[in-house]
């Protein structure tokens, strides 16, 4: 499994939006029309990366315990389908169904989001705040896969729990890690 960091874009930076389709809706979803009220999380995962595979229920019960208190939720995979076919829209549409995901599978065909979010690896998690205004970008927490330390959501939750309460986020963040992005060969 390669280890690939977080790019750790600066906080304070705004939310470069985008129109992606929804693998599971097959509609054009928005950043403006799909972000909540209070706050954002957009995370860049796929189907098959074990980093992904490992934090998939904690993803899915964060999701579940903040929509209801305006935080949106989006996830996006980016991923090469030529040379990474598990990651294929209609296999995206399955693994959301399969995992219960409570919030848009969006595919990023051109890789452009991706590059915009410099995000770098799967999965990477990003806060953004009412005014779509970055204010935490790092792990989900501290498990990995065969570590042993258990899937928590804690860092997320912290940043997430900090923001609905008007407080001040850590700015002592640390990356997540996970497989790279699988960009296309140009």
């Amino acid at each position: 499994m390669a280890r690939t960091p977080s790019n750790m874009l600066p906080l304070g930076t705004s939310a470069p939006d985008f129109k992606l389709s929804d693998t599971v809706t097959d509609e054009i979803l928005s950043l403006e029309n799909i972000k909540g009220k209070k706050g954002t999380v957009i995370m860049f995962i796929c189907n098959h990366c074990p980093f992904v595979i490992h934090v998939n229920p904690e993803i899915t019960k964060l999701a579940r315990d903040y929509q209801s208190m305006d935080i949106g939720f989006i996830a996006i995979s980016s991923n090469d389908i030529v040379n990474y076919p598990q990651d294929a829209p209609h296999l995206m549409k399955q693994k959301a169904l399969e995992e219960g995901y409570p919030f848009p599978y969006l595919y990023d065909e051109m890789q452009e989001v991706a590059q915009a979010y410099d995000a770098a690896c799967t999965p990477d998690f990003y806060l953004f705040d009412a005014d779509l205004k970055l204010v935490y970008r790092g792990q989900l927490d501290d498990s990995r896969p065969g570590n042993g330390i258990p899937l928590t959501g804690s860092d997320l939750r912290n940043a997430i729990d900090a923001l609905l309460k008007g407080e001040e986020i850590s700015k002592n963040q640390k990356p997540s890690i996970g497989c790279n992005i699988k960009w296309i060969e140009k």
